[in-house]
């Protein structure tokens, strides 16, 4: 089996070491194709000079971890070509474009396989396996926050599309898959009191979300760029019989104030990678078993567009001072 990869930043390295472990047969490409080159040398991979040669010279599955603006065209090109793809969220930054790309697939008759790594996550599957089982009985809060230790540089955040679509979309996301629920109304606000670099950009460096699930159940998802602490991402659930917490352990970036409390995490979580590293192998090694047929896709991109609508909402939220229905959200 070989597979294309497209795209050799941080990310697409990390998986590029999972997929040459995995089959052993890689094509990396970049746009900057030193780059691919240093990476295609350094693991044993082939680098190809740009995307054409990718699909020219012929693969088995595409990963895609390009950027962002590339992802939709790259996908309905994959689709085209009868390939399997695994794309890092988001498909687009919108709602027509994630659209008309899911279509594209659809028409294919092909596979799209999203990057929400946290439901690879050994703490994020243990918390939806005791919300199925009834452990925590009914639920009556959840409480998710994604802190990231440090702002992303000045030039990323007008690509980015805003904390809601780029961060906090995993968030309402993983609520959706560990609650089973749909989120049916948000309130969202956000501060743009840190650098001045978010204010330029029409984006926020803190938020904070209420959201109501369609069956009541309360939740809150709060994120922001400037936790020097370290990389802090938790989801707390609250019910009637139990509370269980996820993402709480000795690198945790937090400290009690109580006298007999825990002190502050020797070693705190630096960044996502470090503190998802297993659920992202997890999620390639699943692509590799959906590409070779062998298992059903675990996330497909239907459910990128599901948590999109909800940052769309958050957005709309924001800008507007008010409650906002999904069902108001139009674009899918």
């Amino acid at each position: 089996m070989r597979i294309g990869l497209i795209g050799t930043g941080r990310i697409g390295t990390f998986h590029a070491g999972v997929l040459e472990r995995e089959v052993g047969s890689i094509v990396v490409t970049d746009a900057e194709p030193g780059r691919a080159q240093a990476l295609a040398e350094r693991i044993g991979a082939t680098a190809a000079p740009s995307v054409d040669e990718i699909f020219r010279w012929g693969v088995d599955a595409l990963v895609i971890t390009a950027a962002t603006s590339a992802h939709a065209e790259l996908i309905g090109r994959a689709a085209r070509a009868g390939l399997p793809v695994f794309c890092e969220k988001p498909i687009a930054l919108d709602l027509p474009g994630t659209l008309a790309a899911l279509r594209e697939v659809e028409a294919a008759g092909t596979v799209l396989q999203l990057g929400f790594q946290r439901r690879f996550d050994a703490g994020y599957t243990a918390a939806r396996a005791a919300v199925r089982d009834g452990r925590l009985g009914r639920v009556h809060t959840v409480r998710a926050m994604t802190s990231d230790p440090a702002p992303p540089p000045a030039a990323y955040l007008p690509l980015s599309g805003g904390l809601y679509r780029d961060c906090l979309v995993h968030d309402f996301d993983a609520l959706r898959w560990v609650t089973g629920r749909e989120i049916v109304e948000v309130y969202a606000t956000g501060s743009d009191a840190g650098p001045p670099m978010f204010r330029e950009a029409g984006d926020v460096d803190t938020a904070a979300v209420v959201l109501t699930l369609d069956d009541g159940t309360l939740a809150t998802a709060t994120a922001t760029r400037c936790n020097g602490a370290g990389y802090d991402v938790r989801m707390e659930l609250s019910g009637e019989r139990d509370t269980v917490v996820v993402g709480l352990d000795d690198r945790t970036p937090i400290a009690s104030t109580e006298p007999e409390g825990p002190r502050a995490a020797p070693k705190p979580w630096p960044g996502f990678l470090e503190r998802f590293a297993p659920a992202y192998e997890a999620e390639l090694k699943a692509f590799v078993g959906v590409a070779r047929g062998e298992r059903d896709n675990p996330c497909d991109g239907w459910e990128a567009l599901a948590a999109l609508r909800v940052a769309e909402a958050c957005e709309l939220s924001r800008a507007e001072r008010r409650v906002v229905r999904l069902d108001e959200v139009r674009g899918a």
